[in-house]
């Protein structure tokens, strides 16, 4: 082996550059050939059919599977602006339900939420919205959410498997229409073997495939990091919530409801304080979902009850969709996030006030500790002066971020505290175990996320991405993740506590000196008040709007250049201007109030708050201009009101438009240093002179600014004549000429006729043509108006040939060819839902309602009076408040026949007359059902237990539900019973009383007359009219003689006379078989589970079963003596003799005559034989003789045992030799054969040879 040399590498192979081989795969590369259609040209016999059979099967296979796919196409009903989407997160206790609401919640809107409290709603994308609500292990909360429910995110304990609430919410959502379902495995990271893993997960899958459909996705949480999931598989999980879409549900589709997610008492608080328990008004805010609502109907809270609506009005969106399309990522002032009941929204507008979030212990702190928020929230509060002596009194800055006029305005403003400050939110700090205050600054809705490594790791698994969702959602995800790196050191400037960043921090009235003296001394950023035009002001966005663009463009940027602008922007006070011609993409995205009108505040606290850009809008909409207040305001805006306006003026000439940002709505601003050098006039104006090297830069990134300060004269009719052919009334070409187009287009389609009137309506060209041929009559004009029709038909022809060819050649590429009846059905939905959307598309909001009532996705007030008080006194916000608005009959109560099912995982059978809550509609109520099942003859007899595997009839007392609702039934909704809670499902059949249910009645009765085949009989029917009623009907005897009921007799009352087949004895029972109409028993207990204190909810009961009863008061049942088992004592008959006529006896045969049976008498003593007494001589001879016998008997037995045995061994010789013999048969017919073969093989080939047989 040493011996042997190295193997040769092979010589790889050379591709070809050049030559025919490479010429052809060019040409197929430049054509675009895909390579299996090439390869079925070149070599067509090797993809011809090889198995017709075969061929068949895969295209059935690939059909069904074609078909499979195929849902019953639906009119899309969903309004543009649909409302959230509901993502309920389902799981048993401590599965991680609220951390992953919590990550989740971070991944969207880069903010943390401490507490999950209540519906918490965020913008996801551009076009998509999410509402997360946290499902406990309460039964009735189940029941809601699943109702509800457009995507269920289901938690499973992977260190655990499966509980039985995963199953409990199954069977519900099954029931009341199957939502969305993805399940999320947790606690991954207990596993410590990588097999027991794999086998789990698979276990794991399977099992929720059984339970959901083949294929449902199943998520993997492998771990947590710091108390979070690992940032891409939230993202991941993210990702697909983002992209599912949705079928829409029956019940959701047929009813409006409403999820609230805010709930205010606006009861009189006099009446309240006169009576505690007196009734409420309250009012409950959501987005309205499902169908149209209509006002003043009726609604069902479940947990609390039927009400009407006494007056339901739309508001603003509190959480709405970003308006600007045209970028990929949301920007941070879109990533929105509403959770009243958590406590996140700050100041929300309404119909009856102004509500301003204030977290506990607000007020009572001590007052050195005052952030500019409280202060604006305690002089709303503790208002003592009116508002015309608070006009007169404050003052006014002139400019947004300009310098007070006097030195005293600015001290009066501060020490007022109406300067705009943080609003204030408290955040769980899971390191410190504490409530913290955390300033949110609304402008930008900064990330609570302070961890630089947070974000690195989010950039940095960036790449790892899943590829399921489409490029769009991973483009936009991308940009989000640059943005959100840029922002977060933006908002590190303005977010994180001064300790944090090595400053140490200064006590609140120093703090507010040295941001006087910060106005005094550093130079500010100064923007108009007033605006002409969009166009007007170009400021300071020149040198910062480079750096937004780049972060909107997803562009890389030079990250340390960036955070020494931003904090010479916080530094110098820097704020967003006006929107004009000139800002960013970014900046022109957000629409907010604050873009429009924003105040100076100098220092890093100085950020407007909800609050005050709330108020600016409503002065805004009485005053009709552009002013924005920084106090309650003064008239002293007005004064010189001409010479602002001329200087505005001459402000907007000079100033440069930027051409590319009005005609596109985007700019690319190029990184400038910032206009340090630019100068001031009064502190008041800065002359905004476009630098001329700025200008004139040759790398500068945007060329399409337009410079009017370039030396050309446009006067001149050169110039002008120049740039004519660059507008629409320049000379075009034949084909490009506009005015030519159009004539053409005139021709083409100008003439049509009304088909309803068989008017003919004419075009310009074909009304000029018939004024021509009716005024002029010379040749000349017609020749001319020939040739001209000669160029227009082959100008006409040309267009609709190469119109011919791209159609052709568009469906070539595109259509299938095939149009199905399925395709047809899509088509007509699309048309159907086209109209829809027209109908009311230009109508307006307010009368669009009186219409069509309010449409889904809009956020709505409904105000429900006479709720009860336990309602607003016990209400907690982790569980569901949901509005169901009911049917035209829905809110009645009635009869309604179902078919149900005791579920099989269910540990006993039902019994009738039992309670039972039932979730029906929006519902939940407790009742008592009749169980029955229909004959073959259509009777529907009751049933005392449910059947144990099959369906039966239940009839119940209710509310009117339409038919083919599903409902599902549980014994209790008190605690966690160990059992499986859900004892059955079924549907509502009927709703009317047409079944009659009846039970089995036997009546018994006996005879005390027998007359031959008649009988009296008693004991049956009390009196003559009962026997009367049941005159004809047929009885029978427990030894199965039938007979009738006859006639009723008068004495003893209720005995009749009867006749049978056979006599009857007087030991016969008689019984009439006959049927018992049951009444269904009317309870209708709604469970009203919300009303209860808070820490019970999950403890209500109704009334409770005759067991429970029993079980509870300790009585115990007495037995019927006639069902209890007692010893059978049977008395012995005694049967008389066998009597046989003489007659009869002669006929018979000797030997059965009776003679012969009598038994033989005594023998008399002279027939008895006499005994023998032997002689001693007769004695002795017998004994010998015995004795000779004995021996003898015993030597025989002897020589017989011993022949037996010789015997045995001869007939063992004997079969050995016959085995031999056997044996030696067969090897001599072996060898026999064998030669015998031998023989026939060598004929064989002798004759094969073709010599001569031999015999």
């Amino acid at each position: 082996m040493e011996g042997k040399e190295p193997k040769k590498e092979q010589k790889r192979h050379q591709q070809k550059h050049s030559g025919p081989k490479a010429e052809r795969k060019k040409s197929r590369k430049q054509l675009g050939t895909p390579a299996g259609d090439d390869e079925r040209k070149r070599n067509p016999k090797a993809f011809a059919v090889q198995s017709a059979v075969r061929m068949a099967k895969t295209f059935h296979r690939a059909q069904d599977l074609k078909a499979k796919k195929h849902h019953i196409p639906l009119v899309d009903r969903t309004p543009l602006e649909p409302p959230p989407i509901v993502v309920v997160v389902v799981g048993p206790p401590k599965v991680g339900k609220s951390t992953l609401i919590r990550c989740l919640i971070k991944n969207f809107t880069r903010q943390k939420l401490a507490d999950i409290c209540g519906p918490v709603t965020i913008v996801s994308g551009k076009k998509r919205r999410l509402t997360f609500i946290e499902c406990s292990n309460d039964i009735n909360t189940m029941i809601d959410l699943a109702k509800v429910a457009d995507l269920v995110l289901m938690l499973i304990d992977a260190s655990f498997g499966f509980e039985m609430e995963t199953f409990e919410f199954l069977n519900i959502c099954q029931v009341h229409g199957f939502p969305r379902i993805m399940g999320v495995l947790t606690h991954l990271d207990s596993f410590r073997n990588n097999k027991a893993l794999r086998k789990t997960k698979k276990r794991l899958k399977h099992r929720f495939w059984t339970e959901v459909y083949q294929g449902a996705k199943l998520f993997y949480l492998s771990g947590m990091v710091y108390g979070e999931y690992q940032t891409q598989e939230v993202k991941n999980l993210g990702r697909f919530i983002s992209v599912m879409k949705f079928r829409p549900l029956v019940w959701q589709q047929s009813h409006p409801y409403v999820v609230a997610d805010r709930m205010e008492d606006l009861t009189d608080p006099e009446m309240v304080r006169v009576d505690p328990k007196c009734d409420r008004t309250v009012s409950l805010y959501g987005y309205l979902r499902g169908t149209y609502l209509k006002n003043k109907g009726q609604v069902h809270i479940p947990g609390v009850g039927d009400f009407a609506v006494a007056d339901i009005s739309f508001l603003p969106d509190p959480c709405a969709l970003p308006e600007a399309q045209k970028k990929r990522a949301l920007n941070e002032k879109e990533r929105l996030l509403y959770a009243p009941m958590a406590g996140v929204g700050g100041v929300v507008y309404d119909k009856d006030a102004v509500y301003i979030d204030l977290p506990g212990g607000h007020v009572n702190q001590e007052q050195e500790e005052v952030r500019p928020t409280t202060e604006l929230v305690q002089s709303l509060i503790s208002t003592h002066t009116t508002l015309d002596a608070k006009m007169a009194a404050s003052k006014v800055s002139l400019f947004t971020g300009a310098a007070a006029l006097t030195p005293g305005e600015v001290e009066e403003e501060e020490e007022n505290g109406l300067t705009s400050g943080p609003q204030e939110s408290r955040v769980w700090d899971p390191e410190m175990q504490r409530e913290r205050r955390k300033a949110v600054f609304t402008e930008e809705e900064d990330d609570d996320d302070d961890d630089s490594e947070g974000s690195s790791e989010e950039e940095g698994d960036e790449e790892g991405e899943s590829e399921e969702e489409d490029e769009e959602d991973e483009g936009g995800n991308k940009r989000e993740e640059e943005e959100e790196t840029v922002l977060k050191n933006k908002a590190k400037d303005k977010t994180e506590p001064k300790e944090k960043q090595g400053i140490k921090t200064i006590p609140p009235a120093k703090r507010q000196k040295m941001e006087e003296r910060k106005v005094e001394k550093e130079p500010v950023v100064e923007v108009p008040a007033f605006a002409d035009s969009e166009d007007e002001l170009e400021m300071s966005e020149e040198e910062e709007g480079g750096k937004g663009e780049q972060e909107s463009e997803g562009e890389e940027s030079d990250s340390e250049g960036e955070e020494d602008e931003e904090d010479s922007a916080v530094e110098r006070g820097d704020l967003k201007p006006i929107d004009s011609g000139h800002c960013s993409e970014e900046e022109d995205a957000s629409d907010s109030i604050e873009d429009d009108c924003e105040t100076n505040v100098s220092g890093k606290e100085g950020k407007k708050s909800n609050a005050t850009s709330k108020m600016e809008e409503e002065d805004e909409e009485m005053e009709g201009g552009e002013l924005c207040y920084e106090s309650a305001g003064s008239l002293r805006w007005k004064e010189g009101l001409q010479q602002k306006a001329s200087e505005a003026f001459l402000r907007q000439q000079r100033a440069a438009p930027n051409l590319r940002k009005l005609v596109y709505g985007t700019v690319a601003e190029d990184d400038g240093d910032g206009g340090e050098d630019e100068e001031e006039l009064g502190g008041l104006f800065r002359v905004s002179r476009p630098e001329k090297g700025k200008k004139h830069r040759a790398d500068g990134v945007d060329c399409s600014r337009f410079d009017p300060d370039a030396a050309r004269n446009w006067d001149l009719e050169e110039m002008l004549d120049s740039i004519r052919d660059c507008f629409v009334t320049g000379k075009w070409e034949d084909d490009q000429d506009a005015a030519t187009l159009l004539k053409e287009d005139e021709e083409l389609y100008g003439e049509f006729e009304d088909l309803e009137t068989g008017e003919v309506h004419k075009g310009k060209a074909a009304k000029q043509k018939d004024q021509a041929k009716e005024e002029s009559d010379d040749e000349e004009e017609e020749e001319e108006e020939k040739l001209m029709n000669v160029d227009d038909e082959t100008q006409k022809n040309k267009r609709l040939e190469k119109k011919r060819r791209l159609k052709e050649r568009f469906d070539t590429e595109y259509d299938d060819g095939d149009a199905t009846y399925f395709d047809d059905l899509k088509e007509e939905m699309q048309k159907q839902a086209e109209l829809n959307r027209a109908e009311f598309e230009d109508v307006d909001d307010e009368t669009r309602v009186q219409y069509e009532g309010f449409r889904p996705g809009m956020y709505v007030r409904v105000e429900i009076p006479s709720l009860p008080c336990e309602f607003v006194t016990n209400f907690d916000p982790h569980y569901p408040i949901i509005l169901g608005a009911l049917g035209a009959s829905e809110g009645n109560v009635g009869y309604l026949q179902m078919r149900l099912k005791k579920h099989r995982w269910h540990s006993r059978i039902l019994k009738t007359r039992d309670p039972l809550i039932l979730s029906l509609g929006w519902r939940r109520f407790q009742t008592i059902p009749l169980y029955h099942i229909e004959d073959h003859n259509g009777r529907h007899r009751l049933l005392k237990y449910t059947p144990q595997h099959m369906h039966c009839g239940a009839t119940i007392w209710g509310p009117i539900t339409p038919q083919g609702t599903g409902f599902l039934a549980v014994q209790s909704v008190a605690g966690t019973k160990t059992s499986f809670r859900i004892a059955a499902t079924g549907v509502v059949l009927d709703l009317d009383k047409s079944v009659t249910i009846v039970k089995k009645l036997k009546l018994i009765g006996y005879p005390y007359k027998i007359y031959k085949n008649t009988s009296f009989i008693k004991g049956m029917f009390n009196t003559v009219l009962e026997v009367a009623k049941f005159e004809g009907g047929s009885i029978r005897t427990v030894s199965g003689v039938r007979g009738q009921i006859k006639k009723a007799l008068s004495t003893p009352a209720g005995a009749y006379r009867a006749t049978f087949e056979d006599r009857l004895l007087m030991s016969d029972i008689v019984f009439l078989r006959s049927w018992y109409p049951v009444s269904v028993p009317q309870l209708y207990n709604p469970v009203t589970s919300l009303l209860m204190p808070a820490g019970q909810k999950d403890s209500w009961s109704g009334m409770r079963t005759v067991g429970q009863l029993k079980h509870d008061l300790g009585v115990r049942n007495k037995p019927n003596t006639d069902s209890l088992y007692k010893p059978v004592v049977r008395a012995q008959r005694h049967f008389n003799k066998l009597h046989i006529p003489k007659e009869l006896q002669k006929a018979l045969p000797f030997k059965s005559k009776p003679k012969q049976d009598q038994p033989k008498g005594k023998t008399p003593k002279d027939l008895q034989r006499p005994a023998v007494i032997r002689e001693p001589h007769e004695r002795k001879v017998a004994a010998l003789l015995n004795a000779l016998s004995t021996v003898h008997n015993y030597k025989s037995k002897k020589a017989h045992t011993a022949q037996h045995a010789k015997h045995k061994g001869f007939l063992r010789q004997r079969d050995k030799a016959e085995e031999d013999k056997l044996k030696r048969q067969k090897e001599a017919k072996k060898k026999l054969y064998r030669m015998m073969g031998q023989k026939e093989k060598k004929s064989q080939r002798s004759s094969l040879k073709g010599a001569p047989l031999d015999d």
